[in-house]
C-alpha cells in the first residue's frame, strides 16, 4: 500500500463564487473534522498536501492564495486548517487534483500509496480526484464528515460511487488511525 498522505482539496477559499451560499453550511460543518484529521496526521508525521484551485490567478502562488483567503470574509473557515511549515502545496486549475499538476510525481517520490482526501466539493473535485487516484492504483479514503458539498443528494451519490466503483473507504474521521 505504501505510505499515507492527507490531501486537502480547495479549502483555501474566499467563497466568492456563484454557489458559495450553498457550499458554506457544509464547509462550516466539515472544518472541525478536517482540523482533527490534520492534527492526527501531523502528530504521526503523515504528509499533508494541499491541492488548491488558483481561481484563475495565474501569477499567484500558494502563499498569495492563502493570504487572499485569510483576508476574505470567510477567514474563519480557512485559518484553522491553514498549511503549516511542513505542508506541501500543489496548485490546480481544474477539478481533479491530478489534472496537469505534479501530484502523481510528488506521491511517487514520497512513496505514498494511500491518499486520504478531504475538502470540497464532494460531488465535484473530491469525486474526480478519487477517480484519478483510483486509476493510478492508489488506495483512497474519503472521510464522509471531512468533505463539503453543494448538493447533498449528489454528494451522497458521489460517496456511494467512490465506495462502490473505486473501492474507496468512506469512514468518519474518528475511525481513521494513522
Amino acid at each position: 500500500m505504501g505510505k499515507t498522505a492527507v490531501v486537502v482539496i480547495d479549502m483555501i477559499n474566499t467563497y466568492d463564487h456563484d454557489d458559495a451560499h450553498l457550499l458554506l453550511p457544509a464547509a462550516q460543518a466539515a472544518v472541525p473534522a478536517i482540523v482533527n484529521l490534520l492534527e492526527g496526521a501531523r502528530r504521526h508525521d503523515v504528509p499533508v498536501i494541499y491541492a488548491n484551485d488558483n481561481f484563475g490567478q495565474w501569477r499567484s502562488h500558494h502563499g498569495e492564495i492563502l493570504e487572499t483567503a485569510l483576508a476574505g470574509p470567510h477567514a474563519d473557515l480557512v485559518r484553522p486548517l491553514s498549511p503549516d511549515q511542513e505542508s506541501l502545496f500543489v496548485v490546480k486549475a481544474r477539478h481533479s487534483i491530478f489534472f496537469e499538476t505534479p501530484l502523481s510525481y510528488l506521491l511517487r517520490q514520497q512513496g505514498i500509496g494511500h491518499v486520504v482526501l478531504c475538502g470540497q466539493v464532494t460531488e465535484q473535485c473530491v469525486l474526480y480526484s478519487a477517480l484519478d487516484a483510483h486509476i493510478r492504483h492508489l488506495d483512497v479514503t474519503v472521510p464522509r464528515d471531512a468533505v463539503a458539498h453543494i448538493h447533498e443528494d449528489l454528494a451522497d451519490a458521489a460517496l456511494r460511487m467512490m465506495e462502490r466503483n473505486m473501492a474507496a473507504n468512506i469512514p468518519s474521521t474518528a475511525d481513521i488511525h494513522f
